[in-house]
């Protein structure tokens, strides 16, 4: 017997769900008969709003296949999910992107920034696509809280590889998403680049009221959020609020008796 699960919906008065995204029952699989590998085993999950949560766990675990099928990046074998008040398991593809483009927010380790533009034009681009008028006053906001101000009319070449991951985290904020997912967004800076994302990140959280969600496997990086989510074999095994670095290593440490978190 299946047992209903009610995602928490926005209220009557307009009020908005304390949850942003979330899964139930979610199970990726990959392959059938002996071959076949379960990436993601029946996970329940919620994304609590205007939080940001860290998704750790060992090589092979699940983690980034978690954050995908979240982020409707890729398909569920079984299971539901949500973004906001929309069920995105078995949506059309055209609806789905327009949701991914509306609602979502994305920044990867590679920043993925055009060389042609500069700074203030990469951060609008995807409003620009989508035909979206650029909010100046939110557009400002965002600038200030990342630090951007005065490298705005800068190309790509002229930043410095923090600075372009700066560019990155405004480019997915500007746009006002339900969410964002980073995936291993400071994997290709230096500890001191990367603090300063990380910063900028916990500062979007704090000052703007923003939802993010991070697989890393940077007990440092896990530091910064709200909530640290732990997955081993496909499953969340343990979370953490409130992490610490120490902390977090600790428990890393349990999934692997050389303490190796990747």
């Amino acid at each position: 017997m299946t047992t209903a699960v009610t995602i928490p919906r926005s209220g009557g008065n307009g009020e908005r769900s304390a949850v942003a995204a979330a899964g139930r029952s979610v199970t990726k699989a990959y392959g059938a008969g002996e071959t076949r590998v379960v990436a993601l085993d029946t996970v329940d999950v919620d994304i609590a709003r205007g939080k940001f949560t860290a998704i750790m766990g060992p090589s092979g675990s699940g983690k980034s296949t978690l954050m995908h099928c979240l982020a409707g990046l890729d398909t569920v074998t079984s299971g539901r999910i949500w973004v906001g008040d929309s069920e995105i398991t078995g949506m059309k593809d055209k609806k789905l992107t327009q949701l991914r483009r509306d609602k979502i927010g994305f920044i990867f380790q590679s920043f993925n920034l055009l060389p042609t533009l500069n700074a203030a034009e990469n951060i609008t681009l995807p409003m620009d696509i989508a035909g979206r008028k650029v909010d100046r006053e939110w557009f400002d906001r965002v600038v200030e809280t990342v630090g951007l101000a005065g490298r705005l009319k800068h190309r790509p070449t002229q930043l410095s590889g923090g600075q372009q991951q700066r560019v990155a985290v405004a480019r997915a904020l500007a746009a006002r998403p339900e969410i964002i997912f980073g995936d291993e967004p400071t994997g290709n800076l230096d500890s001191r680049a990367g603090a300063e994302v990380l910063g900028f990140l916990r500062r979007s959280v704090d000052d703007l009221g923003q939802t993010i969600v991070m697989v890393t496997h940077d007990p440092v990086a896990a530091s910064y959020a709200d909530r640290v989510l732990y997955l081993a074999d496909g499953r969340i095994v343990d979370e953490m609020a409130n992490p610490t670095a120490d902390s977090v290593l600790e428990r890393m440490k349990s999934f692997d008796g050389r303490g190796r978190t990747s």
